[in-house]
């Protein structure tokens, strides 16, 4: 017993320094961070090198299990690695709020006349209307002086719908007599038939908030700044929120990189541009040709061009725009491959960043895709380890005893966990985290080996927007890779408890079974996600403010473009479903009234009292509807999950696993 309690002493003393330390500092604090992650790299650099001497070093060559152990170890020094780069990463944090205010006061200081001209860019292939006149209409309400913003629609389809619609709303309908190169190709046509100082690019599925011209310009006041970019953010639920039933208490999966990523990577002059919701000073364009053809993802490789030139890219974390996350697991899938492969292949082309020139030793590290290279190869040995061990008997290291396993490994675990928990308080749980990341390598390890085989001669695909899931789905490939997983797991487990069936014996054995429960709770938690939940595409931002219903006083609580929920304190009945709703700054609406529904107040609202919900249906034509556009879409309100409710994760979890959902 005392010798686990003192190999239990590395783990304590981890613990004793987050809750008397980091939890009780400020963690956007350079010193903080810089101490905190130093602590997390003194940890991981002592089990690095318990493992190198003790556990890999010592095991004797016997053949396929000395192979065995050194292909681990490999694996968890490229893990290493990858962990160091993210330590030094998010040693440093800044926020550049208060630097875009005082430029902004310098910036725009001068005589209308003497700012500069910016070109919108929207890009679009295969978008519907309802897609793309949220962008459109957003591009065009941008503050910014008349004369100097044009917006132009780069249409790849050459469509006379949408020709005839940025004609009827006074923007720049550009088509091409082809698609080579696909959007940088399309971004470069655009750029011989625009001339703006600066050049603002919006997908097509994302509206830019009508300030994000003045919270993103001044920063190019600096001759050095090539591209300004901000963070995506969006307005529907991502695939992963909605199939594990985690709608509006957990957050979308991008949250980490936007919120906590890049502005670590902006301190050091590693950002980079994300394609969407960014601008770029035409000269820097201009200076590398244009935006580079070379790979899949221009965006990337543009930031590494304009950093062999010497221009640098600024991240602004403030939300500037909204867009649509990828609506379904296929959506979901091509975008991430697309970006895996793009990254990957920038390690093959002259500008990328081993070979680019004019990259500092520091910038060619921090730009080599890590990530897209070790994350899923590791995730896979993790859940791959304990199987080998229970059905072979191949050990992955020269084992010792318990003891030193708890010594080393545990406190790795707590101060890894503890860190992300103190970065992104709001934005990790380690189990979920783990099951996302589990669920995406059945499909992204292929693409892995695939783009480091044959990097280039892969199409662009663009990801599907607009489309919705109207139907349940079912990813069958990667369910069928858990549910083998899970079965080859589970049975090797039993096998081994058994004596009379068990074939491996030993101190590891223990540490075996907890490992292997682990994975097949993160794997049960991963086929989850599989099952995709039908969800229509409607987006309603929550409200709260005045309205009436055929002079009935009330509150709009709910509001989209084509519906509306206002709630009112009594029942009333009114002499039409047909009603006149009126709204702060709109015309009177005419409403079809489609159902009434109530709900309890709680006591601080007053008391066992009753609201009454009028669901309203309408459609709005023309100038009304843009207005609703720009009062929706345009920076007014957002759809934030403020922080995670661990107890409400536990139970839509719970509750999803026998096929129910829960609504918040």
């Amino acid at each position: 017993m005392v010798q686990y309690l003192l190999a239990l002493t590395p783990t304590f003393l981890v613990l004793a320094f987050f809750f008397l330390g980091p939890f009780n500092w400020s963690r956007q604090h350079t010193w903080t961070r810089t101490v905190t992650c130093a602590f997390v790299g003194a940890i991981a650099l002592r089990y690095m090198l318990w493992r190198l001497t003790q556990t890999v070093l010592p095991y004797p060559n016997d053949g396929l299990n000395f192979y065995w152990v050194w292909l681990l170890f490999i694996v968890e020094t490229l893990a290493f690695i990858e962990v160091v780069i993210f330590l030094v990463l998010m040693s440093r944090y800044v926020d550049r709020s208060a630097e875009a205010d005082r430029l902004a006061h310098i910036f725009f200081a001068r005589d209308k006349s003497e700012l500069p001209t910016v070109d919108v860019f929207i890009p679009t292939y295969n978008e519907p209307l309802d897609v793309l006149e949220r962008t459109i209409i957003g591009a065009l309400s941008l503050d910014y002086p008349a004369g100097k913003l044009k917006v132009y629609v780069l249409d790849d389809q050459r469509r006379d719908w949408l020709k005839a619609f940025c004609d009827e709303k006074n923007a720049i309908h550009v088509t091409r007599p082809d698609n080579t190169h696909a959007k940088a190709g399309n971004m470069n046509n655009g750029l011989k038939v625009s001339s703006g100082d600066f050049v603002a690019i919006f997908d097509a599925d994302f509206v830019p908030y009508r300030h994000f011209l003045r919270r993103t310009l001044p920063f190019f006041s600096d001759e050095s700044i090539g591209i300004v970019q901000t963070p995506q953010h969006f307005f529907n639920v991502d695939p992963v929120q909605s199939n594990l039933g985690l709608e509006n208490i957990w957050p979308d999966e991008q949250r980490l990189f936007f919120d906590e990523i890049a502005p670590s990577r902006d301190v050091w002059d590693v950002s980079f541009c994300c394609g969407s919701c960014s601008i770029a000073r035409r000269k820097a364009i201009d200076a590398i040709g244009g935006f580079p053809t070379e790979s899949i993802t221009e965006d990337l490789l543009t930031t590494l061009s304009m950093l062999n030139r010497g221009y640098k890219t600024r991240y602004l974390n403030e939300r500037l725009s909204m867009g649509l996350a990828a609506e379904n697991l296929t959506g979901y899938f091509v975008q991430r491959e697309r970006w895996c492969q793009g990254g990957i292949q920038t390690l093959y082309l002259h500008n990328g960043p081993l070979r680019g020139p004019g990259l500092s030793l520091f910038q060619r590290i921090m730009f080599l895709p890590m990530s897209w290279l070790v994350q899923y190869l590791v995730r896979f040995m993790i859940l791959l380890v304990p199987i080998v061990y229970l059905w072979f008997g191949m050990l992955p290291l020269y084992f010792t005893n318990i003891a030193d396993y708890v010594s080393y490994q545990m406190p790795l675990l707590a101060a890894y966990f503890l860190l992300m928990l103190w970065i992104t308080p709001t934005r990790y749980l380690p189990v979920i985290s783990s099951a996302v990341g589990t669920f995406a390598t059945f499909r992204m390890l292929p693409t892995v080996v695939s783009s480091l085989v044959r990097p280039f001669g892969k199409p662009f695909r663009v990801t599907l927007k607009g489309t919705g899931n109207e139907a349940n789905k079912f990813d069958g490939y990667s369910f069928a890779w858990i549910a083998a997983l899970i079965a080859i797991t589970a049975l090797g487990t039993l096998v081994n408890i058994v004596p009379e069936t068990s074939h491996v014996q030993g101190q590891f054995s223990p540490i075996a079974a907890c490992w292997s429960g682990i994975n097949i709770v993160v794997l049960v938690i991963a086929s989850l996600i599989c099952f995709e939940k039908p969800r229509r595409l409607f987006h309603a931002f929550k409200l709260n403010e005045a309205a009436s219903v055929d002079g009935v006083a009330g509150r709009v609580v709910s509001l989209a473009l084509d519906k509306a929920v206002v709630a009112v304190p009594v029942e009333t009945r009114f002499q039409s479903r047909w009603v006149t709703l009126r709204l702060d700054g709109f015309a009177p609406i005419e409403a079809e009234l489609k159902q009434v529904t109530q709900r309890g107040r709680s006591m601080a609202r007053g008391g066992d009292r009753q609201d009454y919900y009028l669901h309203l249906h309408f459609q709005l034509q023309g100038s009304a509807r843009d207005n609703m556009i720009i009062k929706l879409y345009t920076g007014r309100y957002s759809q934030d999950v403020p922080d995670i409710d661990k107890v409400a994760v536990s139970v839509n979890l719970l509750l999803r696993s026998f096929g129910r959902t829960r609504t918040l």
